[in-house]
C-alpha cells in the first residue's frame, strides 16, 4: 500500500490518500491539487514532486 501526504508538498495541508497502485495515488493527489489548492494545470514537475513524496504505508497492526 502506497500513501501520499499533501503536507509534505503543501505545508499545513492534512489531506492524504493511499492505494495499492502508485498511479492511482498520483491521480488522486493531482485531483486534490486542482480542487483544494487551485492548481489549474498539473505539470510533469508537479507529478514528479508528488511521486517523490509517495511512501510505503505503515500497516495498521
Amino acid at each position: 500500500m502506497k500513501e501520499f501526504h499533501c503536507g509534505s508538498l503543501v505545508p499545513g495541508c492534512d489531506w492524504h490518500t493511499r492505494h495499492d497502485e502508485e498511479a492511482e495515488v498520483i491521480r488522486r493527489a493531482a485531483e486534490h491539487m486542482r480542487e483544494t489548492h487551485g492548481e489549474t494545470v498539473i505539470r510533469e514537475s508537479m507529478v514528479e514532486a508528488i511521486r517523490s513524496r509517495i511512501t510505503q504505508a505503515k500497516s495498521a497492526a
